[in-house]
């Protein structure tokens, strides 16, 4: 059981890093590609339509075939797409590639934490922080990895074709240590049978079950607030706190360390709480992270609050998936594409929202609508309580 964790988490890094590894080639294809600022976003839209359009296919692939196979073609798709995205001259192919490439980050994403659902159930413990938090590292890894290698001289394209290769062996020799489709349907049937409430009886509209819908739009409010921080913290530090341009990342950086540290500590914080006390107790966390970000004065003060956001929503969406994997007489694989499908929602298009109501008011004000969900977040959750 210990080996399927362990190749589990290890799924999880080779998604952070695919993912990641995109972020520091956008400047790069953007000048390449002779785009301005409208023509890219419509290009990144492509990703994300990508991503979003396999969420939902992804749960019938992975209960027809089950989640190893399907992890394991997206894992090599993602690698295999990865170095065209640096060498693509033509805006039509590249459109088309990150479109195969976003295809490839949503039908993983469903994918990895449906068997992490699975492993956790025989497992007999949270595990989901600690899947999420090799993500997290994958993340920082990947973003920070593609400069590193190029300054420490290497010519891109070997730099990215590195990562590629990397992800590749990672995937390879993790995945007969993943749970075949037959040990999954076990880990299924072992809960379902420990399961004495009451099952829904009609499952073709599972994705519109009440359970479903309230964790799907829990999930788009914490992706939201994760989205506000990657597109608008560097922003808000130059224009707001008059931070330089070179150092305006640093906030999203302190956030992810926060985040990845949460949640690689966040199963025994996961198991010596209730999930009502990790929701609604990070929820407010981060309210009071984000207010101190946008209220403070001083740069150092934007800081802490950024590391209090990370610290504060690192181990909700993993809580959020762990409930969803156990909703009475809906299958994992129909709610997990469901309220990961709403989470990406918030996550892809939130920050186009907070752009407009920058663009009609102010970023803090932007700030101080996502300071209002997580607030909504936390009083939701703990009138409702968790569903388990």
């Amino acid at each position: 059981m210990s080996r399927a964790r362990t190749a589990t988490q290890l799924i999880f890094l080779v998604c952070g890093l695919g993912m990641s590894s995109w972020a520091p080639m956008i400047p790069l294809a953007k000048d390449r590609l002779a785009l301005n600022d409208a023509n890219l976003g419509l290009l990144l839209l492509l990703l994300g339509g990508g991503s979003m359009l396999m969420m939902p296919i992804s749960g019938w692939l992975v209960n027809r075939f089950g989640s190893r196979l399907v992890m394991a073609c997206a894992a090599l798709v993602m690698a295999l797409v990865l170095p065209l995205l640096l060498i693509l001259s033509s805006t039509t192919a590249m459109a088309v590639t990150l479109f195969i490439f976003g295809s490839s980050i949503g039908t993983i994403d469903v994918a990895m934490n449906a068997h992490g659902v699975q492993v956790q159930n025989l497992f007999g413990r949270p595990i989901m922080s600690s899947l999420h938090g090799l993500f997290s590292v994958g993340g920082l890894f990947g973003s920070l990895g593609l400069g590193s290698l190029m300054k420490l001289g290497l010519n891109p394209v070997y730099a990215i074709v590195s990562i590629a290769v990397l992800m590749i062996l990672i995937t390879l020799t993790q995945y007969k240590k993943l749970f075949p489709l037959e040990l999954e349907q076990q880990a299924i049937a072992k809960f379902s049978a420990s399961d004495e409430r009451p099952a829904t009886v009609n499952r073709r509209f599972n994705w519109m079950h009440s359970s479903v819908l309230y964790l799907g739009l829990l999930c788009f409010a914490i992706f939201l607030a994760e989205g506000a921080i990657l597109d608008w913290s560097a922003i808000f530090l130059r224009d707001i706190k008059g931070v330089t341009a070179e150092f305006a990342g640093a906030g999203y950086a302190a956030f992810s360390i926060a985040m990845a540290t949460m949640r690689l500590a966040g199963d025994k914080l996961v198991a010596s709480l209730t999930s009502k006390i990790v929701v609604v107790g990070g929820s407010v966390l981060g309210a009071v992270g984000l207010s101190l970000a946008v209220l403070s004065p001083w740069v150092v003060g934007a800081m802490l609050g950024f590391v209090l956001l990370g610290l504060g929503v690192a181990n909700i969406v993993p809580v959020f998936f762990s409930e969803a994997g156990r909703l009475p007489g809906i299958p994992p694989t129909t709610s997990l594409p469901a309220i990961t499908t709403i989470g990406y929602t918030g996550l892809l298009t939130g920050p186009a929202l907070l752009g407009f109501i920058a663009h009609h008011f102010s970023l803090s004000i932007a700030f101080g609508f996502i300071i209002l969900l997580l607030v909504v977040v936390a009083v939701s959750y703990g009138i409702k309580g968790a569903a388990n």
